[in-house]
Formats: structure tokens, C-alpha cells, sequence
């Protein structure tokens, strides 16, 4: 039954194959469905309808194979709903993008006794669903989803609250028979297995498991006074043999039940928010920066879930610049730029703010293609903020801001930027370093291009908008965070292969501008000590035929993906702290088939290729590893690493190393032992004999 559907679909699929000329267009606008075939095989499944959604109304039908032709029917079912038997359809409009979302609405669960509303068997749903775009009685597209969905088996029964109490095996062994592995039934060999009964433990009784698997979980181990009669001990094993019942034993997770004292258990409860305490003795790095009226100084920020708050204090010494998305009904106004800061010390700063217009929207504003502007209100907004803190030592001298403001219509979206940098007051120029001297994880990778003397750093793109390569804009590779990020490049379906492989090598070479890198945080430019080249791999030679069997539509080679590979380790450390450096950087791409995406007739319109760039940071030592002698590969006896007995470390607590106990103690104890260590050798059998002879 599955084959067939499935062969039905592909048939189906390779009719509405274009054919040439005989077949004529469909009017330009037309929405598509990306994919346009799905295999499911859980209860929800996704799809997007791109292009022009006007006026189109969805409706969701189940076909049925023809058991003498072997064919889906092809016939436009346009006056659906969006119900069909157990079957939902919702759809999420956006701008030019529609999310349609096909939900089984039935039970799952496999049936366990005489119910109802349950799968009878594991593969509960086979069936063959269309969703159709249509526009009046005219199908514009259509969606086919195979459904092969099996029933879950999972438990069902009813879970108790009364949670099963796992005992501490520190404390007390967890299972007094290991060897009993199968429920109800009796384990052969298994002697502490309670459902083996007195007849059937008479044909193993002399074949049980020993040890702590056959259910011994208290073994008497070697350092035990009572295993002296059973094992041959030495001499001298009655004076360091310890006396202990079997109950306590060395082994984890055999300790007997004694009393714990509990540890204290700290409070989950969150304080009450108390009045921050106005600085004096100034600011050091992490505190935040407070107003003269004993107040954060906030600045929208991204929290943790990736949202923009307006509420969040700035901390000093620590630089972000951060993007918030949104509208004018969502407009908020920040914070005034007439409050003025604590410097530190309690003395007063004044905020110097210099007013600017945004003349180019594009890189902050995406506006709907359907906006009409004289319909619609607008107002004049924040479109970013900097903020440059001027310090020196725990204080701010000085506070520079620069304001864009620009037009915000009802219906756009708005990406805001906010940015704050300390700079320091000694220093001569404003260029951020990325650490000193390491680099600091989350600072931008130094970069240069030595033939143009052009200092630059490695760029990503950075996605705003519809998300084409014609609008993007860019934000520079961070040290330590490997990243990946990409744009759509619109290609028609006569694009010539070897043009269109050279527009994405420009595109991607326009992210890495730059010939060498800096090692440090702090390198200098002008020196090639202080910079690294950065390795690029060359392009795959491209086939000879600019397309795949010379068809429009399929470019093969095409390089898609650019790949930055950075080679980092600790150099060393400053004040305890590891020093991080790059050694190396390498560039490399990775090719793709390109093919053009068909809805129901292959129009003469743009696709879309996904083009991207990853970022990798792999560390490694900074010094390979001393290689270990034969002797040290041989003799694994004396590798404190892989012993429990250290034989070189005998005598380490009479060493000048050992500092747990002042060395007097030490030596004294040590002889001590020495003393009782000749005793026991004169108590030992051949003195022994000695003395009695």
C-alpha cells in the first residue's frame, strides 16, 4: 500500500513536469509552496507559501490512490475548508512569506483493551493530503504530503505522585541482587533471586554466582583481620590488619548506614530589591553606573532570551552593541539625555550630546511593498544611540553621545542600535583594542590588508529585512564564538553558471577583505611579527559545461559556503589569567548543485540560493606534550597516573614538598614508622627461629 502511494506521487509529480512550449504559463505573481512535497511522519508538519497571498484561500483535501490506474486524481479541489475528517489547516501571514501548518487532530497512543479512540496497529496513519492555493474556482499552487505516522509507545497507564525513593548508594547498597535481571521468572545460577524456588536451586546449588553480582554485597576485602586464616598473609599482617565488621566496607556504594549530618540547605527565596548604595570610592569593572539621583543609568539591552530591555544598567568597563527590532505602536522613548551621571566619586557628569538625521534608511527601516505613505502616520524617532565613557582609574571624566533620529511610519519595522564604549582617558586614539595582551573572548578578530594598508576585521553578515545579500548588513567575527550566518541571492532561471559562480566568490570575498590577522588582542598593525597570513584554499575547478547536461535551471560547483577556520591556544597567563592567541587562519569554500525551484509551471520569475559563512575556532596546545619514554609506556607499574599504588611517591610526606604538616611533625612520625617497620621484621619468622635456636 505505501509503495504504491508513494509511486503515485512520483508519477503524479513527474506530470506536472513542464514539457516545452504546449504548456502555457501561469500569470507572474503566482505563490509556491517551499517544499512542495513532504513526507510526514509525526503529527504536525510545516510548509511556507511564498509570493503573492492575496485573495488565496487554503483549503486541505485527502486523495485516494485508484486501485486500477495506480494514479492520484488530478482534479483542483478548490472549495475545501480548512478541516478535513481529522485533519486541521492553519496558516500564519506575513509579508510575502505564509507559514501553513497541517495538524493531525486524533489520538495516538496504541491500544492497550477494548477502546476506541486509539491506534489498532503501530502504523496508525496512512494517507495522501493536498493543501490547495486557490483564487476563486483557480488552483495557484498545491501542497502533497505522504503521511505515514505510527502510533507512540509511550507509557499510558496512570503515574502515581508517590515518587520511588532511590537510596544513596554511598550509604547503602542500591541492589541486593544483580543477578536477578528478569522480572517473575526465576534467573538460572541466580541463588538470591526470591522467585527461584527450593527445587529449582537445587539444580544450580553448586554453580551460584559468586561475588557481588550473585548478591555477596558485602565481600570481606584483603585488609580484613578474618581473611588471615583463609588467604596466605604475610608475617607481619596482624599488626596492620583492620579490624571492621563486613558491613563497612572500602567499596563505593557497600558503606554501611551510619548517621549524616545534614548540610545546610540554601534558601531559593529572591531578596527584596533594595536602594543601590551611591558610589565614592568610584566605579570598578562590572558595577553599575549610577545617576546623581542614585539610580541606574540604563540603555536598552538584549537580555538573555534575546529580547530588548529598557530597564538595563550599564556596567563600567564593559562595551555592547546590540540591534532591537521595532514598530511605532511598540515605540518606547529611553532614557533623557538631561540626567546626569555619578562620575565615581560623587562628582557630576553631564551628558554631551551631539543630534543627528538619518538620510539612508535602509540599513535601520524594511518597509511592506503594499504601504501607501500618504495613508499612514509618521513620527519622528531614535533610530541609534553611542555612547562613549571617557575613564581613568575607578572614575568617568567625560560622556560623549551621538543621536540619529530619522521618520518611523505606522506599518514599518524599525532596527534600533545601541552602543556603548569605554575609552580610556590616556589613551591617544579611540581604536578598541580586543584584549591586552591576549585576545578576550567576544572582542573582534584584529584584521588588516597589508596591500592596501587598510585596517579592517572579518566580517559575518548580519541578517535585517527580508533577508536578501542585496540589503544585508555586516558585524564583525568575535573572537571565541563560532558563528554561521547567510543571505538569499535571488537567481533567474537563465542565469549563466560560470557569471552566477563568480558573483557568489564576490559576494563571499567581500566578508574577508583583509590579508593578515592579528595574533594579540593588542597587535600592531605596522608590525608582521605581531600579524599572521591568512591561508586561502583555492576554488574547485569548475566542470567544463556551464550546467549540469547543459539544462537551465542547474549549476553545478557553485560556492555557497565559505568557511574561516581559526587556529587559537594559551600562550600564557597574566595575573592568573590564560592569554589567548591565534595562530593561524585558513579560508576555505565548499561548493553546491544548484537547481532552479519549480512551483506548478516553471515561470520566468527569480529563485532563491542560500549562500553562507561559519566560523570555527579550534584550540590547540600551545606546546605539543612531552612524548613519554619506553620505559614509561612499558612499565605502567610506577605511573602514579595509572595505579592506585604510587610506588615513587612512598616517602613524599618526608619530603621538603609535602607541606600539609610542619616537616619536624613529619620526620617524627617517619621514624615512628621506621621503628615499628624493624620490629616487625624482628617478630618475623626467620629471627624468630633465630632467637629459638
Amino acid at each position: 500500500m505505501i509503495a504504491a502511494v508513494l509511486w503515485a506521487l512520483l508519477l503524479l509529480l513527474g506530470s506536472e513536469r513542464p514539457t516545452g512550449r504546449t504548456q502555457a504559463p501561469a500569470p507572474p505573481g503566482n505563490p509556491v509552496f517551499q517544499p512542495s512535497f513532504i513526507h510526514m511522519n509525526g503529527p504536525t508538519v510545516s510548509s511556507f507559501l511564498v509570493g503573492n497571498s492575496a485573495d488565496v484561500v487554503l483549503a486541505v483535501n485527502v486523495f485516494h490512490v485508484n486501485t486500477e490506474t495506480g494514479m492520484l486524481p488530478t482534479v483542483a479541489y478548490c472549495s475545501g475548508s480548512n478541516r478535513y475528517g481529522e485533519w486541521s489547516l492553519n496558516v500564519s501571514h506575513g509579508m510575502n512569506v505564509s507559514k501553513v501548518t497541517v495538524t493531525l487532530m486524533r489520538n495516538l497512543q496504541l491500544c492497550l483493551s477494548n477502546a476506541t479512540d486509539c491506534c489498532m496497529e503501530p502504523l496508525c496513519v496512512v494517507e495522501t493530503l493536498q493543501v490547495s492555493a486557490c483564487r476563486g474556482s483557480t488552483m495557484l499552487a498545491k501542497l502533497l504530503i505522504q503521511a505515514e505516522i505510527y502510533a507512540n509507545s509511550s507509557f499510558t497507564g496512570n503515574v502515581s505522585e508517590n515518587a520511588t525513593v532511590i537510596p544513596n548508594q554511598v550509604f547503602q547498597p542500591l541492589g541486593s541482587c544483580p543477578c536477578n535481571l528478569t522480572a517473575g521468572i526465576c534467573d538460572i545460577r541466580c541463588c538470591c533471586d526470591l522467585e527461584c524456588t527450593p527445587d529449582l536451586k537445587q539444580l544450580f546449588s553448586g554453580s551460584c554466582y559468586t561475588g557481588v553480582f550473585g548478591g555477596n554485597v558485602n565481600l570481606p576485602f584483603d585488609q580484613l583481620c578474618s581473611v588471615q586464616t583463609t588467604n596466605s598473609a604475610p608475617d607481619w599482617f596482624p599488626f596492620l590488619c583492620v579490624q571492621s565488621p563486613l558491613n563497612n566496607t572500602p567499596f563505593l556504594g557497600y558503606f554501611y548506614h551510619g548517621s549524616v549530618s545534614s548540610s545546610l540547605v540554601s534558601s531559593f527565596k529572591i531578596p527584596l530589591q533594595t536602594v543601590p548604595e551611591k558610589p565614592l570610592s568610584g566605579y570598578k569593572q562590572g558595577d553599575p553606573i549610577m545617576t546623581t539621583e542614585n539610580e541606574y543609568f540604563t540603555i536598552r539591552q538584549q537580555s538573555m532570551a534575546g529580547q530588548c530591555v529598557g530597564n538595563s544598567p550599564v556596567a563600567f568597563l564593559q562595551n555592547f552593541d546590540v540591534k532591537c527590532v521595532t514598530s511605532l505602536s511598540a515605540y518606547k522613548e529611553g532614557l533623557s539625555h538631561n540626567v546626569m551621571i555619578n562620575s565615581g566619586t560623587g562628582d557630576t557628569i553631564q551628558q554631551n550630546v551631539i543630534y543627528g538625521n538619518v538620510t539612508d534608511v535602509r540599513n535601520f527601516i524594511s518597509k511592506p511593498e503594499d504601504i501607501q505613505p500618504a495613508e499612514v502616520l509618521c513620527i519622528n524617532v531614535t533610530f541609534a544611540e553611542y555612547y562613549m565613557f571617557i575613564w581613568k582609574g575607578k572614575t568617568i571624566e567625560e560622556l560623549n553621545v551621538t543621536v540619529l533620529a530619522g521618520e518611523l511610519c505606522d506599518g514599518e519595522i524599525l532596527t534600533q542600535r545601541f552602543s556603548v564604549n569605554f575609552v580610556s582617558f590616556n589613551s591617544t586614539n579611540t581604536t578598541e583594542l580586543s584584549g591586552n595582551p591576549g585576545y578576550q573572548v567576544g572582542k573582534p578578530v584584529r584584521a588588516v590588508n597589508i596591500s592596501s594598508d587598510t585596517v579592517t576585521t572579518l566580517k559575518l553578515w548580519q541578517p535585517v529585512g527580508s533577508g536578501l545579500c542585496t540589503s544585508e548588513t555586516f558585524t564583525p567575527v568575535l573572537f571565541g564564538l563560532n558563528s554561521l550566518s547567510g543571505c538569499i541571492l535571488e537567481v533567474n532561471i537563465n542565469e549563466d553558471c560560470g557569471q552566477l559562480r563568480e558573483d557568489v566568490t564576490d559576494r563571499l570575498n567581500s566578508l574577508i577583505q583583509a590579508t593578515h590577522v592579528g595574533k594579540r588582542g593588542n597587535s600592531s598593525y605596522n608590525d608582521l611579527n605581531d600579524l599572521v597570513e591568512i591561508i586561502r584554499l583555492e576554488l574547485p575547478n569548475p566542470s567544463a559545461n556551464g550546467s549540469v547536461g547543459n539544462l537551465n535551471g542547474i549549476c553545478s560547483d557553485i560556492p555557497a559556503n565559505l568557511n574561516i577556520h581559526i587556529i587559537t591556544a594559551d600562550v600564557g597567563a597574566v595575573e592568573g589569567i590564560a592569554q589567548e592567541e591565534i595562530l593561524g587562519v585558513q579560508i576555505s569554500f565548499s561548493t553546491v548543485i544548484w537547481q532552479f525551484q519549480c512551483g506548478i509551471i516553471c515561470e520566468n520569475k527569480s529563485s532563491s540560493l542560500p549562500i553562507a559563512a561559519s566560523v570555527q575556532f579550534i584550540k590547540v596546545p600551545a606546546q605539543p606534550p612531552i612524548p613519554m619514554t619506553r620505559f614509561q609506556i612499558n612499565y605502567t607499574e610506577y605511573d602514579c597516573n595509572r595505579n592506585e599504588v604510587c610506588w615513587p611517591q612512598l616517602f613524599y610526606p618526608l619530603t621538603w614538598y609535602y607541606t600539609g604538616e610542619p616537616y619536624s611533625q613529619c620526620l617524627a612520625k617517619g621514624l615512628i614508622l621506621a621503628f615499628f617497620f624493624l620490629l616487625a621484621v624482628v617478630l618475623s619468622n626467620p629471627w624468630s627461629r633465630i632467637l629459638k635456636v
